[in-house]
């Protein structure tokens, strides 16, 4: 009996070359053409530019709360910094970051927007700005900062000046492209990643003339009772997004422009005659800067009633910018004015804040931060049967505190040259304390 390998061993040399030669000539193009592993956006702009931000296996916030060491209830500190350049969308965690008027630098800078076109209304055809609240599958959206670094230079790409903002969010086509994306995915991430679609936005607000070359224009949108007028870049959304969010009508994608009149605050803030300027906001809901602490954040989980779908409470899920450690429970109730020192090694400024108000909940935390599922119940029932404890919101949960920067020589300055430099391992000082009372949007 003779085996295949037999037969492939007797072959004559000369035409086992030509096969082969014929079949690289054939499958090489192809694979130049149609990569099995796509070019990454990642591996392009890592070649002029760095990433912001700490990596999910390097963040400074515990996996459990419990789990918190090293500060006892009189040594408060800054534990972790966030910020959330497209609303509602992932967070990207900092180890420190300019505080601006607007509050952290490049925080809700974007918003996405649904029009309304339900007749009847007095504002039909108005944008109405969109966040986990009604649409909780942003949470599965993910963005990276991209920053030139002046240390990197690229023979075929310059040195770019510009930044950008890469979006990724979880998408497969149907058929047989499902299964290659599939494939291509793990392929090239690993084992347990999933096909994504991406696409990049400027970090910077685009000059006139990009907006002219890209056919930007302004628009109305509604941010609560507010309606402001924003850069309408809606254009650059692929409609893939839409459709995993399930967006029954338009989306819209909307910048803040921070030449125009941006969103003035006042309600419970601190006024110019105080401050030197009056606080504004980008597409925050309300204030320029959320305060919120982990151990009120334990006292919290203690009362939270637990389930298969929420075995703990996770701080992301209240979207906080600044998240401290060392304080007694909802000890930052009480908070009027506080003070962030760095420490001897440390490189940054002495931030004041004017804290404001306490932060009223909405059903938003209820919404998983990894996997976009929004809970039945929890810990909206939480907070409302447990801390339902300012009179200016009856019958709502209070957890964190909303506050406005505090700049030295404010009067008369540009109000876009003001900045400090705030960062984790600050240590808080509580300068003022007195009674809050939330003043409703």
């Amino acid at each position: 009996m003779t085996f295949p390998l037999d037969n492939l061993l007797s072959l004559d040399p000369v035409a086992v070359l030509l096969v082969t030669t014929t079949i690289v000539v054939f499958v090489v193009p192809i694979f130049i053409l149609f990569p099995p592993v796509p070019v990454d956006t990642e591996d392009v702009l890592g070649q002029t530019h760095s990433k912001l931000g700490l990596e999910s296996s390097t963040t400074a916030l515990p996996h459990r709360i419990n789990e918190q060491v090293g500060l006892s209830p009189n040594e408060a500190r800054i534990r972790s910094l966030w910020v959330y350049p497209v609303k509602s969308c992932k967070g990207i965690e900092l180890s420190k970051s300019k505080v601006l008027p607007t509050g952290l630098e490049h925080d809700r800078l974007y918003t996405f927007a649904a029009l309304s076109d339900s007749p009847g209304e007095d504002d039909d055809n108005v944008w109405r700005f969109q966040t986990q609240r009604q649409l909780p599958l942003l949470a599965n959206v993910t963005v990276d900062i991209w920053v030139p670094d002046v240390n990197k230079t690229s023979r075929a790409l310059g040195r770019p000046k510009e930044g950008f903002l890469v979006l990724k969010f979880p998408w497969t086509d149907d058929g047989w492209r499902r299964t290659l994306q599939r494939f291509t995915a793990k392929l090239s991430r690993g084992w347990s990643a999933i096909p994504q679609k991406e696409f990049i936005l400027p970090l910077e607000f685009p000059s006139a003339e990009e907006q002219n070359r890209q056919g930007y224009g302004y628009a109305d949108v509604k941010v609560w009772k507010e309606v402001v007028k924003a850069l309408d870049m809606s254009k650059e959304i692929p409609p893939e997004l839409a459709r995993y969010l399930g967006v029954k009508g338009k989306l819209g994608l909307f910048r803040m422009d921070p030449a125009v009149k941006q969103r003035e605050v006042y309600r419970c803030a601190a006024r110019k005659e105080t401050l030197g300027y009056q606080p504004i906001v980008d597409f925050q809901d309300a204030y320029p800067l959320h305060l919120l602490s982990l151990q009120s954040i334990s006292a919290l989980e203690s009362v939270v009633q637990k389930d298969e779908n929420m075995d703990y409470l996770d701080p992301r899920r209240f979207r906080a910018n600044i998240i401290v450690s060392g304080s007694k429970p909802y000890d930052e109730d009480a908070w009027k004015t506080i003070r962030c020192v760095p420490r001897d090694d440390e490189h940054g400024d002495i931030c004041d804040f004017n804290v404001s108000c306490r932060t009223v909940r909405c059903k938003l935390p209820n919404v998983n931060p990894d996997d976009g599922v929004r809970h039945k119940a929890e810990p909206d029932h939480a907070l409302r049967h447990h801390r339902n404890v300012d009179l200016g919101a009856p019958k709502h949960g209070c957890l964190g505190v909303q506050m406005v920067p505090i700049f030295p020589n404010a009067e008369g300055a540009d109000v876009n040259e003001l900045s400090l430099i705030i960062a984790v391992g600050m240590s808080i000082e509580v300068l003022e304390r007195g009674e809050h009372v939330y003043i409703p949007q």
